[in-house]
């Protein structure tokens, strides 16, 4: 049945910098994931200490949070049929060598560091990322993209059928 669920994905500085930010949209919108709201920003410190506030305390949490200020990101929040787990697959690992090739991370990132894309591990923290960089107002969702309207019509065929 289909699944359909939002994330929260971003274009990290490096990713930005490089003039990534078409390719990543790119790739999740041709896979059929609908963007609901995008928007380019400079990271302020409380979204940097919010988003990162899982890694507090350990010894990488400053160089993270300095990190995404560095440079402004493309934020956006995808929607469709199991967004959470399909973007993090087309992302790839987050150690870009590690990475299948073909995925962002493996096509693009230079370093695990420096890997151009961020995306939400679970439902609970895409809501959180969702919450931290949009408002409820900036999401442009009550729309289907063809990718939906597709599943739409094989799923009604499928009750005629039954």
């Amino acid at each position: 049945m289909f699944n359909l669920e939002r994330t929260f994905v971003a274009v990290k500085p490096d990713g930005v910098k490089r003039g990534l930010t078409g390719e990543v949209i790119r790739r999740f919108e041709e896979k059929g994931y609908k963007v609901i709201a995008l928007k380019m920003l400079n990271v302020s410190k409380e979204q940097a200490q919010a988003h990162y506030a899982e890694h507090a305390g350990k010894p990488f949490y400053e160089r993270l949070v300095k990190y995404i200020q560095s440079g402004p990101i493309a934020a956006m929040v995808l929607e469709g049929h199991h967004a959470i787990a399909g973007a993090r697959h087309l992302m790839g690992k987050t150690d870009p060598i590690e990475a299948e090739v073909g995925t962002i991370r493996a096509d693009f990132g230079l370093v695990k560091e420096y890997n151009i894309v961020h995306g939400s591990d679970s439902a609970e923290s895409a809501q959180r990322e969702i919450d931290i960089y949009f408002k409820p107002e900036e999401l442009c969702g009550g729309w289907n993209n063809m990718a939906e309207l597709v599943i739409e019509r094989l799923q009604e065929n499928e009750q005629l059928k039954g």
